[in-house]
């Protein structure tokens, strides 16, 4: 019976989709029809969820032998010991890029597999369910860095959602594209939804705000895409040609913003619902926290998805909660987890053997071919929906110090910062990064090897050496075995480097992708940059 209504959801929706698509005549009521299609097929598709949720086990058997190819041993006990636990999953690879929505897509969504859809589909149904006025037509801005191509925004299935054009996201440089699609936010005063790839893009759109808002202003009253680093000619033309002069805009934002930032987006935005962001976990949660008692004061963040090896794996549906907790979709990968710490033996344990509270290292098969690949995250189990866990991403095992073995996890050498930046009056943490000392090669000088660590902090301009060697002090508190190799002689000191306003914008511009933040630099370049930014 339901595969039956399966057909008969799928079919209803993809024939409102195809006259929606056949109306272009009538942007509004085709905006309304294609919404309604989707929160019908996403209504469906969460049904559907709960079916999958109360057999993890059976959902996950399906989706690996759809992975394994034809005459294979195809259940996960003969899967296992045929494919030994593999190496890291490979970098930079992703989902594909998606193409525009046809019928036939939602048709297949209802009964096949197809995690961006499915994953979009849910997210515009959370979305709407939480915050009613979300999806008006044009009210989503989006900021967000993809160079070489056209982003693919959460809402993607919904493309009349957005006041930004796609072009915007895919100049060559990131300072260029978020000063772009920024401006055309601007223009959009009745804006329900701010949404970002990284919370790092929205801090530092926020951050060429504080200091550009004349230049700004300026553009919007004349309706000017004035020539900038990184933005081609034509390229700009093209862009300018969609701006309209609103002189009554640029003397909003002028009044604003003399009226100081905290609470800017609000204010420039006063029916705006809600921040959506692509990856707020981990210490990305630095800039959440500042943005959220600064300028996005009095707003809500959320996080939809679960992404990591360029798998969809994870959705978001509990938009009004503050801190991201993720529903893992039995049916988007084949998932093993490993415990946490780390076993002699490991041996991993299914989807639906996992207990609440613990650790998990994530063994991912996503794709044919790539079978048991290490995810290279930690996940906590923060509970259950149905058969399905509910996870918070903790850390990502790439990110650790070690120097000597001693391993200092991202997350915890984090709070150890947060710690010492308490001790110092008037400071604020706004963005950090650590290097190995056998990175720097012969520069280090004849010295044990040891961190050093480049901060960048609001209302402090320089740190006394007792307060410098407080997060030394702190690290030999919080973690032992580090303590009993710095007695020992073994590590050395800490280096702390204050670097200037700006450093880190232009580390994340030099990444070249955009990625979360790595709080542990492996790339000579990267170090070379950043340590021409020093200022103390």
């Amino acid at each position: 019976m339901l595969p039956a209504v399966a057909v008969a959801v799928a079919v209803a929706v993809a024939v409102v989709v195809t006259v929606a698509v056949a109306l272009p005549a009538a942007p509004a009521l085709r905006h309304r029809l294609v919404r309604a299609a989707l929160r019908c097929a996403a209504g469906w598709y969460r049904r559907r969820l709960e079916v999958l949720g109360s057999e993890v086990r059976l959902s996950q058997e399906r989706r690996l032998r759809r992975l394994l190819p034809p005459g294979t041993a195809r259940d996960s006990e003969a899967f296992r010991e045929r494919h030994p636990l593999g190496q890291s999953c490979p970098d930079g690879v992703s989902e594909g890029q998606v193409t525009s929505l046809h019928p036939w897509a939602l048709l297949r969504s209802c009964w096949g597999t197809d995690p961006p859809l499915q994953g979009s589909l849910l997210y515009l149904d959370a979305l709407c369910t939480a915050f009613p006025q979300s999806l008006a037509p044009r009210g989503t801005a989006l900021l967000s860095w993809t160079p070489g191509h056209p982003c693919t925004p959460a809402g993607w299935p919904l493309p009349t959602l957005y006041c930004t054009p796609a072009e915007a996201g895919a100049l060559p440089s990131r300072a260029a594209a978020l000063q772009v699609q920024l401006l055309f936010a601007l223009r959009a005063r009745a804006l329900r939804v701010l949404e970002v790839g990284l919370a790092a893009e929205l801090h530092d759109a926020l951050a060429a705000l504080h200091t550009g808002w004349p230049a700004l202003a300026q553009d919007l009253a004349l309706g000017r895409l004035s020539p900038q680093p990184g933005l081609p000619e034509d390229a700009r033309s093209r862009l300018q040609a969609l701006l309209v002069p609103d002189a009554t805009r640029a003397a909003e934002l002028q009044a604003e913003c003399a009226h100081g930032f905290e609470g800017i987006v609000q204010r420039l935005w006063p029916q705006l619902e809600v921040v959506v962001v692509g990856t707020a976990y981990g210490t990305e949660q630095l800039y959440c926290d500042a943005l959220r008692k600064g300028d996005c004061k009095g707003l809500p963040f959320y996080c939809p998805f679960y992404r990591t090896a360029g798998a969809l794996l994870g959705v978001n549906l509990w938009p009004e909660e503050p801190a991201p907790r993720f529903l893992l979709c039995p049916d988007w990968a084949f998932c093993e987890f490993l415990p946490w710490p780390a076993e002699e033996e490991p041996r991993t344990v299914l989807l639906g053997e996992l207990w609440e509270g613990r650790e998990y290292g994530l063994v991912l098969t996503a794709r044919p071919g790539e079978y048991r690949c290490h995810a290279g995250e930690v996940l906590r189990v923060a509970g259950f929906h149905k058969q399905c866990p509910v996870v918070e991403p903790m850390r990502r095992e790439s990110q650790a110090l070690s120097v000597r073995g001693e391993s200092i996890s991202e997350e915890r050498f984090f709070r150890s910062l947060c710690r010492t930046v308490g001790m110092w009056p008037g400071a604020r943490l706004v963005d950090y990064v650590c290097v190995e000392s056998a990175l720097l090669g012969a520069s280090s000088g004849a010295c044990a090897p040891h961190y050093e660590v480049f901060v960048e902090l609001r209302g402090l301009r320089d740190l006394s050496e007792g307060q410098r060697y407080k997060l030394d002090q702190c690290l030999q508190e919080d973690f032992p075995i580090y303590k009993s190799f710095r007695f020992k002689g073994s590590i050395g000191p800490l280096r702390l480097h204050l670097v200037g306003a700006g450093a880190f914008a232009r580390l994340r511009e030099a990444l070249g992708s955009p990625v979360p933040m790595p709080r542990v630099l492996r790339e000579e370049r990267l170090l070379q940059l950043i340590q021409n930014t020093v200022i103390s």
